[in-house]
């Protein structure tokens, strides 16, 4: 899967799961009906936003994007739907490769671990998932937002 396809799909996703939360806080505060589509929508949001911000690091890192460009890719996640709207204008720009770098190229100190996550798919599925499950599990504990 290319660099553009992977964030492609993730930032839709987390689009997706905007769209579900948003319809269930409909539910719950405004029709009074279930918090169920919170429940649900709000931990689907949870676990997607953090698998597009780490698709955000390792894509960033791999593609030479600036570290405002990957601040802007980040903050991108926490309005409903920018992740699309980043992922249309990384393309437009070029950010957005075929392939990985990574995959071949020398890596520099800081892009050692991404060049491993690359080299070694399965491996790095299996990390990033693991990693999306600790975080997760950290943002449970910690709980959920106030505001």
């Amino acid at each position: 899967m290319s660099p553009l396809r992977l964030f492609r799909t993730v930032a839709v996703a987390e689009a997706i799961t905007w769209a579900l939360l948003l319809s269930g806080m409909f539910l719950k505060y405004v029709t009074e009906t279930t918090e169920l589509g919170v429940r649900i929508g709000g931990m689907l949001h949870g676990v997607v936003f953090i698998a597009y911000c780490l698709t955000a690091v390792v894509v960033g890192v791999d593609q030479r994007w600036t570290t405002k460009r990957l601040l802007l890719g980040l903050l991108a996640s926490i309005p409903p739907f920018f992740t699309v709207w980043f992922d249309r204008s990384a393309e437009r720009r070029g950010e957005l490769g075929a392939s990985w770098r990574l995959v071949s190229a020398t890596p520099a100190g800081h892009e050692r671990p991404v060049a491993w996550l690359l080299r070694n798919p399965l491996r790095g599925l299996v990390a990033g998932l693991a990693a999306v499950v600790v975080l997760t599990g950290v943002a449970l504990v910690a709980g959920p937002p106030v505001g």
